[in-house]
């Protein structure tokens, strides 16, 4: 076997330091290390597998969003994380996500979601505009709103658009824009409404 047919388990770790520990099957495959040696390392403690595709290197310090990056790297690099779970992330809300929200295109609708994703479907041809919080893709703070009042109690709606408008991470008009967008600007509007703005 020549150096270059091996498998190159320290450029996968090297890959996994930049995604916090994590590390999917298919970037395992592109260094040449197989199903049967990803097991091999998940028995001996170098790895731990964390769900469907998804692998950990054992003992890496655990982080806050660690739930939301396993589910976002099952689901694959075109999901993006959205409504609640971006609130989360985002510090806007003060809920506790029942699920793992990721936004997918449509192409991909057919995979079967992970205990505790909710995935929700976008057109293909969609550009969706993402903000980048520790190193997860995020739906912008006034898309993450919107797409999240109709799941919100109007309390929570009415913290979660302060709290963006406070922190500078949107304006009214940015929400409004977002809630035409998306077909919800009466929603938007009764929440406005009620806000001393």
């Amino acid at each position: 076997m020549s150096a270059k047919d091996r498998p190159n388990l320290r450029d996968l770790e090297i890959t996994a330091y930049s995604q916090h520990g994590y590390f999917t099957v298919a970037q395992a495959r592109q260094g040449g290390v197989s199903a049967q040696l990803l097991n091999y390392h998940c028995v001996t403690g170098r790895f731990e597998k964390l769900g469907r595709g998804v692998y950990r290197l054992r003992g890496f310090p655990a982080g806050p969003n660690d739930e939301v990056r396993s589910a976002w790297m099952a689901a694959g690099p075109e999901a993006i994380v959205c409504g609640e779970s971006a609130l989360a992330i985002f510090d806007l809300a003060d809920t506790i996500p029942n699920a793992t929200h990721l936004l997918i295109p449509r192409r991909s609708r057919g995979r079967r979601p992970a205990q505790g994703v909710a995935l929700h479907v976008r057109p293909d041809e969609e550009k969706v505009a993402i903000v980048r919080r520790d190193g997860l893709p995020l739906t912008t703070p006034a898309r993450s709103i919107v797409d999240a009042l109709g799941r919100l109690q109007p309390e929570q709606a009415e913290m979660a658009i302060k709290q963006a408008l406070r922190l500078g991470l949107t304006t009214v008009a940015g929400l409004r824009d977002e809630a035409d967008r998306r077909r919800r600007s009466r929603m938007v509007e009764n929440v406005v409404a009620r806000l001393d703005v």
